[in-house]
């Protein structure tokens, strides 16, 4: 009897499977649409392309929260707690639940909207053009601000941000700013006065862009970057993008012939998400458990691998010769402590993708800051540029030059995605006790990195992180890694002592 009972309640699952595969499928479509439109797609071709994309929205969002797929999540039956089913059905019934609220109408309106904001945004971009994308803009943060309005959170940007790490919230995002601000902000000042010399001036130069993109190839191969399920391409912004499946993950890159490390450090981030991506259990393809569990979770290994690993001694213990050997002429006679000062060296920049480790909190701070405002009304898109001068004054001791090094230097607003920043310092947080959990349990983890192995890193990291995908929530998933809830103190800790031994601090 028993078995029979299993199988009746195994097969009451499988409609809603194919259902939910059904909608991850569209999605998926959507995402190689827009991958080609930041890759390959000519640029006249923007429009056609922005109403593919908003049909494929609309027909997502229709099929997610029609009466059948809540007939189905409705009448199947409960499975057992920590089970793979009953995560997924955590998981569908939260995207239904929260897709039911907005009209059709509205998804298929910012779908458009960014579409559009996003090529004119590249173009403003180039051009240091604000009042091109200001209208855009604006149209795009009207539809956001409509969205959190039908969601209904305790604060209006609290919709935003748990669309990419569920459980977040502006005040417990405020609260973690407030105890970094008091461990970062000292340090940055204690820093700034040892700043006399051009430590990264080896860096600058002109570094052949097939060289480069090589020794980053190389780099990221030894990081465990499966070629066979993933390829590298240019995009003005580089990015990572999945289509619900770790057989298929890109990341793309751009390059700075007269920077080194522009290039470099964006392939080590964009790979370190797609090494988690990889990672997933590919049972869980084509359902709600597949892809990381929160951009937060996400960017913890992105700046994991990036930062612990690619701005560490170990690490440059092996590569500092393989880039003379890649750089012939430029880089003879820079030794192991010259490239580690220099790809260490703090020097406040307008950029946030080119900002030094220890600053580059206060670039993710200000913009929180300004989406806050933006969604409580104090702050209008008119008023934008001189509000991101004055913070970039404030907290880093800089005023932008122009606008494409100031308020239209990143993608994510013309996308649409409001309350994603923070991701970027949730993963600096998480991705030390990440770590140092990892060395605690494996402590031939930094050994293995003084000779170019990164085996023991990435078994760990898919072990503990990656295989699960959305399975736990991101709280539960660090508990159950590293021992403890999410905590500020480890990063504290780890920029201290780096960037005191770095900067003689004492």
């Amino acid at each position: 009897m028993a078995r029979v009972i299993d199988e009746r309640v195994n097969n009451d699952l499988a409609p809603l499977k194919e259902r939910l595969a059904t909608i991850g499928d569209l999605h998926s479509a959507a995402s190689v649409l827009a991958w080609d439109r930041q890759t390959y797609m000519p640029e006249a071709g923007v429009r056609g392309r922005a109403e593919q994309l908003a049909t494929l929205a609309r027909l997502t969002h229709e099929m997610l929260v029609s009466s059948e797929t809540g007939r189905l999540l409705s009448d199947v039956s409960e499975r057992e707690p920590g089970s793979d089913d009953a995560a997924l059905l955590r998981l569908a019934r939260r995207e239904h639940g929260r897709a039911i609220r907005l009209p059709a109408r509205l998804v298929e309106e910012t779908s458009r909207a960014t579409a559009l904001a996003e090529q004119v945004w590249i173009r403003a971009r180039e051009e240091s053009d604000w009042p091109l994308f200001a209208p855009h803009l604006e149209r795009v943060l009207a539809l956001k601000q409509e969205e959190a309005g039908y969601l209904d959170a305790e604060h209006p940007y609290d919709a935003m941000l748990d669309r990419f790490d569920p459980g977040a919230s502006t005040q417990r995002m405020r609260t973690m700013f407030d105890e970094l601000k008091e461990g970062i902000v000292p340090l940055v000042r204690d820093v700034s006065a040892r700043l006399a010399n051009d430590r990264a001036a080896p860096l600058r130069g002109e570094f052949d862009e097939s060289a480069q993109e090589a020794f980053g190839r190389n780099v990221i191969t030894s990081f465990g970057y499966d070629w066979s399920r993933g390829r590298q391409d240019r995009a003005v912004h580089p990015f990572c993008i999945n289509f619900g499946d770790p057989d298929d993950v890109r990341i793309t890159t751009r390059f700075d012939p007269e920077c080194l490390s522009v290039a470099l450090f964006a392939t080590c981030h964009e790979a370190g998400h797609a090494l988690y991506e990889q990672g997933v259990d590919p049972a869980y393809s084509r359902t709600p458990l597949a892809g990381g569990v929160s951009m937060g979770v996400h960017e913890s290994q992105s700046r994991l691998w990036e930062n612990l690993v690619a701005r560490s001694r170990p690490f440059w213990t092996y590569f500092h010769q393989k880039l003379r050997d890649a750089f012939p002429g430029i880089l003879d006679g820079v030794d192991l402590e010259t490239i580690y000062s220099a790809v260490n060296a703090v020097r406040p920049s307008e950029i946030r993708t080119e900002a030094d480790e220890l600053t580059y909190d206060l670039h993710v701070l200000l913009r929180f800051e300004l989406e806050v405002e933006l969604f409580e009304g104090s702050l209008t898109v008119k008023d934008l540029p001189k509000a991101w001068n004055a913070k970039m004054e404030e907290y880093l001791g800089i005023s932008p030059k122009n606008h494409a090094l100031g308020v239209l230097q990143d993608t994510h607003w013309a996308d649409g995605y409001f309350g994603y920043f923070p991701s970027y310092t949730v993963g600096n947080v998480l991705s030390v006790q990440l770590f140092d959990a990892a060395v605690e349990e494996r402590p031939e983890i930094l050994p293995e990195m003084e000779v170019g192995e990164f085996g023991s890193l990435l078994e760990w990291l898919r072990t503990n992180v990656h295989r699960y995908g959305k399975k736990y929530e991101p709280d539960d998933l660090i508990q159950r890694a590293t021992g403890r809830p999410p905590e500020t103190a480890p990063y504290i800790r780890y920029l201290s002592t780096k960037f005191g031994e770095l900067y003689d601090l004492g």
